[in-house]
């Protein structure tokens, strides 16, 4: 296979399990869904590297949900990149892939030269899952520690779930096409408790976070997850974004003595769900008056997406609750 060929695993999040661990876990690697993001935006590197971690953590935690609709992260900060949100849109139907998108803003004469995570400042990371019409979102939220957005997440995991979490993650410009990209790679462990978990008397986190060894239990339990992350600390970076190792060799190359089982990959694929219909709609709570303060000096109502780019140019006789249209 040429370097220049789509690898078959590109896209994809592969699910396994480790059956002598109790450990479940996801192997992620984005390549065109992760370039179908960022092309939509000219970012600084630091904001790119950003991103590309979000993404691909979104598509880890997005694959362990069942979802009906969507999983969404998202950093707020006073820092120089003041947010980062991403979406995971479960699939529609049975062998459809999953949709992934992302944006960030920031402000530019605020961007050191100091690492990316540098780049946020004081604030918090959230998970919001919502499974659609007729059911309740849910919103959990931890705040910004830890040097990386991993950290954040298992984290999160430990405090607002209870689930011991770790993730392992690559991301980075590849050269080896004719025009340099980005991908992206990770793998995701979770320690399923066969009971309530036990937690810590104190949590060992930066400002009093559980991490998730506190959070693991203690004699088996305690000894399955230290061994199986002490085998996760032998990957490479390389192993984790391609191309020379499949999901698969990579999980019997790490974990072979866990007896790994690994399930059917899910498909992601960069995807948003805007359009006109849905501008139009979110317009539609305006009386004629709030749209006329709307309108462009050309006599037109515009909007922007900030995921995928998409500019909207209506006629503002044409939206609102009293449009003639």
């Amino acid at each position: 296979m040429s370097l220049g060929q789509k690898l078959a695993w590109d896209d994809s999040v592969l699910p396994f399990q480790l059956d002598a661990s109790d450990i479940r876990g996801r192997v992620a690697r984005l390549d065109g869904a992760l370039d179908g993001i960022l092309k939509q935006h000219n970012y600084p590197p630091a904001v790119e590297a950003l991103v590309a971690e979000m993404a691909v953590l979104t598509a880890l935690i997005g694959q362990t949900i069942k979802l009906r609709w969507k999983l969404s992260l998202q950093v707020q900060s006073k820092g120089a990149v003041r947010m980062i949100a991403t979406d995971y849109y479960g699939p529609s139907e049975d062998g459809a892939p999953a949709r992934i998108r992302a944006y960030a803003s920031y402000t530019e004469d605020r961007l050191t030269d100091e690492k990316p995570f540098d780049q946020i400042g004081e604030g918090y990371f959230a998970i919001m899952i919502d499974q659609g019409e007729g059911m309740t979102p849910y919103q959990g939220i931890t705040p910004i520690a830890g040097g990386s957005l991993s950290a954040c997440a298992e984290a999160y995991f430990a405090q607002s779930e209870q689930i011991p979490t770790r993730f392992e993650l690559s991301f980075g410009v590849s050269t080896e096409q004719s025009e340099p990209h980005w991908r992206a790679g990770g793998v995701m462990l979770q320690h399923m408790p066969k009971a309530s978990p036990s937690v810590a008397q104190e949590a060992t986190g930066e400002g009093g976070l559980l991490q998730a060894n506190d959070v693991v239990g203690e004699g088996d339990d305690a000894e399955n997850w230290s061994r199986v992350n002490i085998l996760l600390n032998t990957v490479e970076e390389l192993e984790l974004i391609g191309p020379s190792v499949s999901p698969d060799k990579l999980l019997l190359r790490l974990f072979s003595e866990e007896l790994p089982r690994v399930y059917a990959p899910q498909a992601v694929q960069f995807g948003c769900t805007c359009s006109e219909d849905r501008v139009r709609q979110s317009l539609s709570i305006y009386s004629a008056k709030d749209i006329e303060t709307m309108t462009t000096d050309d006599g037109r109502v515009t909007a922007d997406c900030q995921f995928c780019g998409s500019h909207y140019d209506l006629d503002p006789q044409s939206v609102g609750f009293e449009a003639n249209a």
